[in-house]
């Protein structure tokens, strides 16, 4: 097991504070609140973030790079984008000083992550039939409406393709899709003319490229589609509260 190090004196770090120290060769990041001090790894999960460079606030931290936020005392990932926790590490106030010890793995001998989100287990079919026809043992045809006229509904189950690719949750179930519009095409008599206001999980989601391009081949794919039209909405800003059950139960959130 690893030793305790004694990483800073307890004046160093003002009632609320944070740090960046090093312990046995990892960078860690030092809380002071409330009274008590508090150490987790200075990565988030989504992209490596420096977590002690982000927003203090409570018992959360928030990375500055897409705001996902993390509980200081447990590791817990609480927001979006991040689904896994970080690890937490064991810290003792002795003789003036702080003292840090590295735990091996995320959570490991430490309190219960209370709010952590499991990593998603991603099933193999990408069939988006609904399950309602599923169990009737419906087709996606029959589902989607193959053959009937274009509609809202029938793009959304298109949309049902594009998958985050770090969540590995469509689109739809995310809760990313705020609007579809269609109108007939002016230049192609016949087909349709979609327009798709969507939104991201962050405002600087790398993802956010790879989505809208997924978008447009997922419906543009149609031939009675002319022309996709994608457009970014950030009012109101996604949270967690747009997904669907499905997606829940895909990420684990209860």
């Amino acid at each position: 097991m690893a030793e305790f190090v004694r990483v800073a004196d307890i004046a160093d770090i003002p009632d609320p504070g944070k740090t960046l120290v090093e312990v046995d060769g990892d960078m860690v990041a030092l809380f002071h609140v409330g009274g008590t001090f508090y150490a987790i790894d200075d990565v988030c999960t989504h992209d490596g973030g420096p977590l002690a460079d982000g927003e203090l606030r409570d018992y959360k931290i928030a990375c500055p790079r897409h705001g996902a936020k993390f509980d200081i005392r447990t590791g817990a990932a609480l927001s979006m984008p991040a689904v896994r926790p970080t690890r937490a590490h064991d810290v003792k106030v002795e003789e003036g000083g702080v003292w840090v010890r590295l735990r091996s793995a995320a959570g490991a001998g430490g309190p219960p992550l209370h709010g952590a989100i499991a990593v998603p287990v991603v099933p193999t079919s990408t069939c988006c039939t609904p399950a309602a026809s599923r169990e009737a043992g419906g087709s996606t045809a029959e589902s989607t409406g193959a053959g009937g006229p274009l509609c809202e509904d029938r793009v959304r189950e298109m949309l049902k393709e594009v998958k985050d690719p770090e969540l590995f949750v469509n689109i739809v179930d995310l809760g990313l899709i705020y609007g579809v519009t269609l109108s007939p095409a002016a230049d192609v008599p016949g087909k349709q003319h979609v327009s798709i206001d969507m939104t991201m999980t962050s405002p600087a989601c790398p993802a956010g490229p790879q989505l809208i391009a997924d978008t447009k081949r997922a419906v543009g794919a149609s031939p009675e589609v002319s022309a996709v039209e994608v457009r970014i909405v950030m009012d109101p800003p996604w949270t967690p509260d747009r997904m669907t059950e499905a997606a829940r139960d895909q990420l684990g959130i209860f």
